[in-house]
């Protein structure tokens, strides 16, 4: 099956980018100066991803739809403002993982961003469970651009006003070119950011001007490398179905209410995962020296045990070291637990390491729109 292409497939060949096979689309990895300089544009000053591949996914509904949502989600949606924003995942009935997402509240229902690779098996999913009751779409005339870094505000506000109001996790609409377009103070990189959903055909001329107030265009290789930093999964290596919140570190993402009244489905089993523990679990790792352990690297613990397996790995530009996250067993996460690395056949010594690497710069609190 031939690869999609995003509405701004055409700007990133113009800008000389570099693409690759990723969820069945065509994506930039990088662009002409690479993805150290793409990286280091992001945190120091902001950078522009292009992020259509994924899902955005409208349900349509009202109280018995939230009701009915909560019996899926781990979260507290009839909790949620206007337009306000959590991360959630969708379960199967052992708390394995189909996707990591974020809801949003909207006036007539609820918006989901879901992963590129999942999107349609979550729509299908959604589909059955909510028993087709309520009007649900995918949309595929909508880009969605992220905007990151310190100064993604002060750029974003130049050409959209009122964006600086919005607080982390919280979004509105605005006007662009006399349409609406709807904007989150949200990311994936560890930087305070945006992301923009806006028509397919606005989509050039909106990136376009970013680029003109001080962006740069940033690939999927920079995207990887700042979310790693920042110790954040990525769908189907850090987590997928085979793994729960518990056993990937994400119980703070489940709400204390929920966990309390259950309800939702793999209740039973995050319950007792929490009760009697989970064998293995997400942790940081920092190899020691300069060795980059990859995905599926194998970690072993002092006395030559195998204990675990590397799902990301990179170097990290902005902490000057690499990074890596993984699972091991239980008893060896403990912070500055020493662990082996084998590479290539060789074992390298890492320690078992703090998430993030690399702090956070949200900006939180509360809407401040006036409604």
């Amino acid at each position: 099956m031939k690869n999609k292409k995003t509405a701004l497939y055409k700007l990133h060949q113009k800008y000389g980018a570099k693409f690759v096979p990723f969820a069945n689309y065509e994506m930039p990895i990088q662009y002409a100066e690479g993805i150290i300089s793409e990286h280091k544009a992001t945190r120091e000053k902001a950078g522009v991803f292009d992020v259509s591949h994924m899902g955005q996914l409208f349900i349509k509904g009202k109280n018995e739809l939230t009701e009915d949502l909560e019996k899926i989600f781990p979260v507290d949606l009839k909790k949620l403002s206007l337009n306000q924003s959590k991360y959630s995942f969708l379960m199967n009935t052992e708390a394995g993982i189909h996707d990591d997402l974020i809801i949003t509240k909207a006036k007539n229902g609820f918006n989901i961003v879901l992963n590129a690779a999942c999107k349609d098996s979550d729509y299908k999913i959604l589909k059955k469970l909510l028993k087709n009751k309520y009007e649900m779409s995918l949309a595929d005339n909508l880009s969605l651009i992220a905007i990151q870094g310190p100064e993604a505000e002060k750029i974003l506000e130049k050409i959209i006003t009122g964006v600086s109001k919005l607080n982390f996790m919280n979004g509105n609409w605005f006007r662009f070119l006399d349409e609406n377009i709807y904007i989150t103070r949200s990311g994936y990189t560890g930087e305070d950011g945006f992301e923009v959903s806006i028509k397919n055909e606005f989509a050039e001329t909106f990136v376009e001007k970013l680029l003109k107030n001080g962006t740069k265009l940033i690939g999927l290789g920079a995207r990887d490398t700042l979310r790693l930093e920042a110790g954040l999964c990525l769908y189907g290596h850090d987590m997928d179905i085979n793994k729960s919140p518990i056993e990937a570190n994400l119980k703070w993402a489940i709400s204390k209410k929920r966990l309390a009244t259950g309800g939702f489905i793999g209740y039973q089993k995050i319950k007792s995962q929490i009760e009697k523990g989970v064998n293995k679990v997400r942790v940081g790792i920092k190899p020691e020296g300069r060795i980059i352990a990859r995905e599926k690297t194998l970690i072993f613990s002092s006395d030559n045990n195998s204990i675990g397996e590397i799902t990301s790995g990179t170097f990290g530009p902005s902490v000057k070291t690499p990074v890596a996250m993984g699972y091991i067993e239980n008893s060896f996460c403990k912070i500055d637990t020493k662990i082996f690395l084998e590479v290539r056949g060789k074992k390298y010594p890492a320690i078992v390491s703090n998430l993030p690497f690399y702090k956070k710069s949200y900006v939180k609190g509360a809407n401040k729109w006036v409604k």
